[in-house]
């Protein structure tokens, strides 16, 4: 049995599950699953991690000081905005952590010094660092309050030299009080701004600014629980609603006709289309737009949608999303679900929409926390797929 046996658990609010063996804790989340969404469909059997420990490719912490103004980084307590000083977290990539200590030692050398949230003075608020679990390639986010960096060349040039798997530094400056992490502006200190990662055998781009999973392990059993959910011959057009920078659909696209992705931040459908070129997925095509509009402009047209892939935030979908989807009528939606509970809610309106779930796999993306993902697939009703079958007969 595996548990978590963090000197922090209980203060920083990351763990929410700490006193449970980690078998515990799926069952846990088993059952919450089953509670919001049994009454749709059958639940399989949630799929979790051989070692829960150190998958967050993802790792940012604060900068601040401690009470005898010394110089500490580290991770909020819950919620607070004091910071709890830890050199390392055993939910988080080693080599990340490590770089984060890395710097805050660096910083008297070249007469730096951390952000005071009470003055609104200093430089380092945060600092980002993000690790692809396939190629090894590091990405170093310095955010600063301010864009006056003398010795960004030589501070980024000894970081690198010191870990060379570091690709790119970007100085990202964040200068209004605020919560939030990232400012608007950035520059290029050191490589080319961006690294890359390998996720279901297709080469993905990944600025400071993309969205990713944060668990590779888990995100290539998520997805390819997902793909196969659709049931995909390659014939189908394909609708990859809020597809960020387009994984998913990159993925399905061996398997379909056509993929269409609509999403709408720019920045994040620049990276989708760099990515489908990347991965030479000439039957991809991304629009910046409302998918649910889209998706309503694109029926009226009489543009045809045989499976909808939607990954919504952990708010979930919109009723007007989700009725512009029951409009388009595509045979197949897979859902792929953060939060039980808005997906429970969205699985209602669909219902009510002429849709049926026919199974829903959990996914472990994040041990140690309440947090669970989730792959619903659903069919119009009176449509016979293949997983409607097994259901049935299990």
């Amino acid at each position: 049995m595996i548990k978590n046996n963090c000197p922090h658990a209980g203060k920083c609010g990351g763990c929410q599950l700490p006193n449970l063996e980690y078998g515990e804790q799926l069952a846990f989340k088993q059952a919450a699953v089953i509670k919001q969404i049994g009454r749709f469909c059958h639940v399989r059997p949630i799929i979790g991690m051989e070692n829960p420990y150190n998958y967050r490719g993802k790792v940012q912490a604060a900068f601040g000081f401690d009470r005898a103004r010394r110089v500490v980084s580290g991770i909020y307590q819950a919620s607070t905005h004091r910071i709890l000083p830890t050199d390392n977290c055993l939910l988080e990539d080693k080599t990340a952590d490590e770089i984060i200590v890395s710097v805050r030692k660096m910083l008297p050398d070249f007469g730096l010094t951390a952000y005071d949230e009470r003055t609104g003075r200093g430089f380092l608020r945060h600092v980002l660092v993000r690790r692809g679990f396939a190629t090894g390639e590091i990405m170093v986010v310095l955010v600063a309050a301010t864009p006056v960096f003398t010795v960004q060349k030589p501070f980024a040039q000894a970081l690198a030299a010191a870990y060379p798997d570091i690709k790119t530094i970007v100085l990202n400056v964040n200068d209004r009080r605020t919560s939030l992490v990232l400012g608007e502006k950035e520059k290029v200190i050191y490589g080319r701004g961006y690294i890359e990662d390998i996720i279901c055998g297709k080469r993905f781009r990944i600025s400071p600014r993309s969205f990713c999973q944060v668990n590779p392990v888990q995100t290539e059993l998520l997805y390819r629980e997902a793909i196969a959910a659709a049931e995909l011959s390659g014939r189908e057009t394909v609708i990859d609603a809020y597809c960020g920078t387009g994984t998913i659909g990159i993925i399905a696209s061996d398997k379909a006709a056509h993929v269409i992705g609509a999403e709408l931040n720019a920045a994040a459908v620049r990276d989708a289309a760099e990515n489908a070129r990347l991965n030479k997925a000439g039957n991809c095509r991304f629009v910046c737009a409302d998918a649910g509009e889209f998706m309503q402009r694109y029926a009226a047209e009489g543009g045809r949608i045989d499976v909808a892939f939607l990954d919504p935030p952990r708010a979930g979908s919109s009723v007007k999303f989700l009725h512009a989807l029951a409009a388009a009528a595509p045979e197949r939606v897979v859902y792929v679900s953060c939060d039980p509970e808005t997906l429970s809610r969205d699985l209602g309106v669909l219902k009510a929409s002429g849709y049926r779930a026919l199974y829903a796999q959990p996914v472990d993306m994040f041990p140690h926390t309440r947090h669970i993902e989730c792959v619903v697939a659903l069919a119009r009703r009176g449509e016979r797929t293949a997983a409607s079958k097994g259901e049935m007969s299990e």
